[in-house]
């Protein structure tokens, strides 16, 4: 008898297929179990496949007798109570390789569209019949030697700097810990003041984590250029949300383009009436291609742990 594999989300069944070969999945009929489910299921599991927008509370983990490894849908790991799994003795794992190409292409996409107001054009064409053409009206922003500041230079911090430098852009960029590959050098590893107040551009790639939270805020905004833009395609609460308001409203920064929110999926009005926001749905690995790649790749990590018996991007002690 095979042992037990908790998926708590519809996830594509594609990217499992490796994983069913191991063990006895419990897969939902609808779109996700409910927390009562969760709970009631979990019991005789030895493993979860969670998923990055439902939360993976205590209550939860400690109800997984046999629990063993927490394998989650998404490189956030937010989502998941990291103490009680680890007083528990569970290992939680993530997804930092499939996510890490399209959240950099929706960052590019983002700031290319924000910078040159393609959303915007688009918008106002189709429902505004006196909107004016012009060559002097709708006028953006050229990338061609802007200062892209990456805040977080992890892999998707990396792939976006590398797709910015092909629109000729120059980097600059913040993190935690030194970066060794020598592609990235040290030159232009920058102090977060340093960042915000040279950058025309700034994208937030930085996981979400006690530090992160809110790092910028009301004091972050002073420091940025009058005509710079802000990316968030991390996780909304990176960003002090009543504080970008406020800066947009003062216009202390030019524009935003956001993929995350702090209350996802409920957005402020004020940023919904802005027309130098776009605004898209959490959708940076919303492809067909990464949503099977994610479920393989977290499908691997339980695979790693219980049957080859070395964890695979563990994210906790």
């Amino acid at each position: 008898m095979k042992d037990k594999i908790l998926v708590s989300y519809s996830i594509p069944r594609e990217g499992l297929i490796a994983l069913e070969k191991h063990f006895d999945l419990i897969y939902p009929d609808k779109e996700f179990f409910t927390k009562a489910e969760l709970i009631s299921l979990i019991t005789e599991c030895i493993g979860i496949l969670s998923i990055f927008n439902r939360e993976l509370p205590k209550e939860l983990i400690l109800a997984g007798k046999n629990l063993k490894i927490i394998s989650n849908y998404g490189v956030g790991y937010n989502n998941i109570d990291i103490d009680a799994a680890n007083k528990a003795g569970v290992v939680v794992c993530n997804t930092p390789n499939a996510v890490c190409e399209p959240t950099a292409e929706l960052a590019m996409g983002l700031i290319l569209s924000l910078s040159r107001k393609i959303a915007s054009c688009n918008h106002q064409l189709k429902s505004n019949p006196n909107f004016e053409w012009g060559v002097m009206k709708n006028l953006g922003n050229s990338l061609r030697e802007k200062t892209l500041g990456i805040v977080g230079m992890g892999k998707i911090g990396k792939s976006l700097a590398n797709k910015a430098r092909v629109f000729g852009m120059q980097i600059v960029y913040h993190n935690c810990r030194p970066i060794e590959d020598p592609q990235y050098g040290y030159s232009n590893s920058l102090n977060l003041e340093q960042l915000l107040k040279s950058s025309d551009i700034v994208s937030m790639n930085c996981p979400l984590t006690p530090e992160t939270h809110h790092l910028i805020g009301n004091n972050e905004f002073r420091l940025m250029k009058s005509n710079a833009y802000l990316i968030n395609t991390a996780r909304g609460s990176v960003i002090d949300e009543m504080a970008l308001i406020d800066a947009l409203q003062k216009n202390e920064i030019a524009g935003a383009a956001l993929d995350v929110f702090e209350q996802e999926p409920n957005i402020p009005t004020e940023l919904l009436q802005m027309e130098n926001v776009l605004l898209v749905p959490h959708i940076g690995t919303a492809t067909f291609e990464t949503r099977i790649a994610m479920a393989e790749e977290a499908g691997e990590n339980i695979i790693a742990l219980l049957i080859k018996g070395k964890a695979k991007n563990q994210v906790n002690k």
